[in-house]
């Protein structure tokens, strides 16, 4: 999974909004574009960007596509951002186990 594409897809406000539609399951593109503020070929084209992201996949169903979550492709996005929240909990781990205050920043 290039993750560069994948985050980039998901940086932008509408089309996270999109991805989070779809978080109750699949829906087609009508049923997404019903519940936000941008035109229908807007909301297409934002579906296509997280399907080549690995977010969503596709089907046809009759004249309709219906987009869903592709759990293989957020899984493996989970599973990369989990490697830094490993980091983050040796690195707060070896603090702990140091005994020593926290360290209060300075105000400017």
């Amino acid at each position: 999974m290039a993750y560069g594409t994948t985050l980039a897809a998901l940086a932008d406000p509408t089309r996270r909004a999109v991805f989070e539609r779809l978080r109750d399951g699949p829906k087609s593109v009508g049923e997404v574009a019903r519940t936000l503020p941008v035109s229908r070929p807007a909301v297409s084209q934002h579906l296509k960007a997280l399907k080549v992201a690995g977010l969503v996949s596709d089907r046809a169903e009759g004249t309709r596509r219906v987009y869903a979550i592709d759990p293989q492709g957020v899984g493996e996005l989970r599973h990369w951002l989990d490697q830094f929240w490993g980091d983050a909990l040796t690195a707060f781990k070896h603090e702990v186990e140091l005994g020593e205050p926290p360290r209060r920043r300075k105000k400017p």
